[in-house]
C-alpha cells in the first residue's frame, strides 16, 4: 500500500464517520515556545481546550506536516526521520472512548480498509498513577471488540500524553502491530520492540498545570495520530520507510547522481537516507506559507543545517556537480498531489536551494582543507576544541553538527559547550568592536555626520530593494547637514520609489538594530555578501559593518536579523536608534549617465 493510498482511505473512513476533513496547518509551530509543528494536534490546542469553536465542526480528520530536529544525530537508522507526517482524526467534545476505539478497530481491522489481522495487533492502556486511575474502560472495551486479554497490557507513564509541560493532557490507548518473523507471541510483552507501534488514541479530558497536578477540562475530547512513515513501512514488510514510495524516488535520483547502488554498502545507505531525509524536509519547510529562507536564527537556521547537511553527505558519494535542485523537484513531485502548496511554490524552493548550494559550495572544500587542519596534530580521542569548532562555522558556514560528525567518523570529540562560548565571546567582542570609530572619507567626524554616514548604508541597502542590485554605490559626501550619495540607475526615481527607501530606512531606524563590526578576510566578506564601493581595493584583511546580526543573512527588510553588511572603514553609530530622526529624501537628480544622485536629511 502507498503512502497516497493510506492516506485516501483515512480520511475516506474518516469522512464517512461524519468528520470534516481540513487541511494541514503550516509546519512552523503557532506556539511560539517551539520552531516547527511537532504533533498533530499543536494548531489545534484552542479548540481542544475549548477556548474556540473550530470553524469545520467537533469531528475533524486531516494529514498534518511535522518536522522534529531533536534526534538530528539518529536520521539516516530505520525509524527517526526530521520531516514526518501524521493521520490524525479528533473529537472537539463531541465522541470518547468508546466510538474512538471502535473506529480504530474498524479501521485496522475492516478488510475495506487495512484488513490487518487480529491475531499480530497489541493494545496497551493506561495503568493510572496517584492522580488517576487505571483505564479500566478502555481495557474493557477492548475486550468486547475481540482482543484477547493477553494481548492487552497495562502501561504507566507512556501512556499518559501531554501537549507541553502545561496544558491539555489525559490517557492514552496505543496500538502495536507485529513485524517480527513467524506468528506473533500470544502474550503480549510492551518491551518487545518487535511489536510496534502504529496509532495512539489519547483521551485529552484533564489540563496540567504549572504545579503539576491536573484538572478536568470544559470538555472531553479525543486526539488520535498514525504516523504514516512508520505504518506504510510496517505495511509493506519494508525495513524502513526509506524504502517505500516516499523516499524511493528521491534515492534512486541521488543512485543514478553519484553512480553508487544504495544497497552497495552501510556508507553509502546512510548518506544516501540523510540527504533523502534532508532534502524532503528542506523543500517543506521552503514550500510553507510562512516562506522560511535558509539563515543563521531560529527556523532559517534549521533549514540551512538540513541543506547544508546534505551537500556534505552529497561529496561523500561523491557527487562533484550541485545536485539539490534535480532532487527537490523529484520531491515535489512525489508530494503535490497531497500537498499541491509545493507545486504552487516550486519555483520559490528551487531559488532557495540553488542559492544556498552556490553559496556553501564555495567554502566547503577549503573547510574541509582547514579541518584536516585542525585533526593533523590530534590522536583518535582527542578534543576538537570550541574554539575550533566556531572558527569552521565562522569561516566556512560549518554548523557544529556538521563538524561533531566528521569528527565522529573520525575518532574526536568535539566541545560543544566551547563552541557556545566562542560563540558568545564573538559576538561581544564584535559589538565593542562597533564603538571604535575609524576615519572613513567624512568632511568631519562630528556626531551628526557619523549618524549621516550609518544612514548611507541605510540608504544603499534600500535602493538595492527598491531599485534592484544594480543600484550600487557610485560616490559620497557626507557632512553634519546632510548625506549625499550616487548610485547606478538609468531613469529617474518615481515619488512612489522614493517614499518606498524612505519607509524602509525609516522602519531600520525605528528598529533600532545594532551596528557590528567584524574584521575578516575579503574573500570572507564576500561571501557573507558584504557590499560596499571598490571591495578590489581592500587588503587582505577587511573591516565589515553589519546593521544587525552579523551572523544573519542580510536583506533590507525590517522584519530581517540583518538589514545592511558593507565593506567600510567607518566611523558609525552603536545602534539605528541613535539616527533620532525621520529619515528624507529632499533631492533626487541624475549626475552623469547612469548615474543618479540623492541628498537626504534627518529632520
Amino acid at each position: 500500500m502507498t503512502a497516497k493510498q493510506l492516506t485516501e482511505k483515512y480520511l475516506d473512513f474518516f469522512k464517512k464517520h461524519d468528520h470534516s476533513i481540513i487541511d494541514s496547518y503550516s509546519i512552523v509551530s503557532p506556539d511560539p515556545s517551539a520552531l516547527f509543528t511537532t504533533a498533530g494536534m499543536q494548531p489545534l490546542v484552542p479548540y481542544l481546550t475549548g477556548e474556540k469553536e473550530h470553524p469545520e465542526g467537533s469531528r475533524l480528520a486531516d494529514v498534518q506536516k511535522c518536522l522534529r530536529t531533536g534526534d538530528l544525530e539518529e536520521i539516516g537508522d530505520n525509524t527517526h526521520h526530521t520531516f514526518f507526517q501524521m493521520l490524525g482524526n479528533w473529537s472537539l467534545g463531541d465522541y470518547f472512548k468508546k466510538e474512538a476505539i471502535e473506529m480504530s478497530f474498524e479501521f485496522l481491522t475492516s478488510d475495506e480498509y487495512l484488513g490487518l489481522d487480529l491475531d499480530d495487533l497489541a493494545i496497551t492502556v493506561y495503568a493510572g498513577d496517584q492522580q488517576l486511575p487505571k483505564d479500566e474502560e478502555a481495557y474493557d472495551i477492548w475486550k468486547e471488540l475481540g482482543v484477547p486479554e493477553d494481548r492487552i497490557a497495562y502501561v504507566g507513564e507512556d501512556n499518559f500524553w501531554s501537549a507541553g509541560e502545561v496544558g491539555p493532557c489525559g490517557p492514552s490507548t496505543e496500538m502495536f502491530y507485529w513485524s517480527g518473523e513467524g506468528d506473533a507471541p500470544k502474550k503480549f510483552d510492551p518491551e518487545d520492540e518487535t511489536w510496534v507501534e502504529i496509532w495512539n488514541d489519547v483521551f485529552m479530558a484533564y489540563n496540567k498545570k504549572e504545579d503539576g497536578s491536573v484538572e478536568e477540562l470544559k470538555q472531553k475530547n479525543v486526539d488520535t495520530g498514525m504516523g504514516l512513515e512508520r505504518v506504510v513501512a510496517k505495511l509493506n514488510g519494508k525495513e524502513s520507510a526509506y524504502e517505500t514510495d516516499m523516499f524511493m524516488p528521491i534515492i534512486k535520483k541521488l543512485e543514478e547522481l553519484s553512480g553508487k547502488e544504495y544497497t552497495k554498502n552501510e556508507q553509502v545507505k546512510h548518506s544516501m537516507r540523510i540527504i533523502a531525509d534532508h532534502i524532503r524536509a528542506s523543500v517543506f519547510i521552503l514550500g510553507d506559507e510562512e516562506k522560511i529562507t535558509p539563515s543563521n536564527k531560529e527556523h532559517g537556521y534549521v533549514l540551512r543545517r538540513l541543506l547544508r547537511r546534505s551537500m556534505n553527505h552529497g561529496r561523500k558519494l561523491d557527487i562533484e556537480e550541485d545536485f539539490l535542485k534535480e532532487l527537490s523537484e523529484v520531491v515535489i513531485d512525489v508530494y503535490s498531489d497531497t500537498y499541491p502548496e509545493l507545486k504552487e511554490r516550486k519555483l520559490r524552493v528551487f531559488n532557495e536551494v540553488e542559492k544556498e548550494e552556490e553559496k556553501f559550495s564555495r567554502t566547503l572544500d577549503r573547510g574541509y582543507e582547514e579541518f584536516e587542519n585542525i585533526v593533523s596534530d590530534k590522536q583518535e580521542g582527542d578534543l576538537i576544541s570550541g574554539k575550533e569548532a566556531f572558527d569552521l562555522y565562522q569561516s566556512y558556514g560549518f554548523p557544529l553538527d556538521m563538524t561533531v560528525e566528521l569528527a565522529q567518523e573520525r575518532g574526536y570529540e568535539v566541545d560543544k559547550e566551547g563552541f557556545e562560548e566562542a560563540k558568545e565571546e564573538h559576538k561581544r567582542k564584535s559589538r565593542q568592536g562597533s564603538k571604535k570609530k575609524f576615519k572613513g572619507g567624512l568632511a568631519d567626524r562630528s556626531d551628526m555626520s557619523v549618524k549621516y554616514h550609518t544612514a548611507t548604508h541605510l540608504l544603499h541597502a534600500a535602493l538595492r530593494e527598491v531599485l534592484g542590485d544594480h543600484a550600487e554605490q557610485k560616490g559620497s559626501h557626507i557632512n553634519e547637514e546632510r548625506l549625499r550619495f550616487d548610485f547606478a540607475h538609468d531613469s529617474a526615481m518615481t515619488d512612489e520609489e522614493i517614499e518606498q527607501v524612505e519607509e524602509l530606512v525609516n522602519a531600520a531606524i525605528e528598529k533600532d538594530y545594532d551596528v557590528v563590526i567584524e574584521e575578516m578576510h575579503a574573500d570572507e566578506a564576500k561571501e557573507k555578501g558584504a557590499i560596499g564601493l571598490f571591495p578590489e581595493k581592500y587588503k587582505e584583511n577587511v573591516k565589515v559593518y553589519s546593521i544587525g546580526d552579523p551572523d544573519a543573512e542580510w536583506v533590507a527588510d525590517p522584519q530581517a536579523d540583518c538589514f545592511s553588511r558593507e565593506f567600510c572603514g567607518g566611523p558609525h553609530v552603536d545602534h539605528t536608534g541613535e539616527l533620532d530622526g525621520t529619515f528624507k529624501i529632499i533631492k533626487e537628480k541624475s549626475n552623469g549617465a547612469g548615474i543618479r544622485r540623492v541628498k537626504a536629511v534627518l529632520e
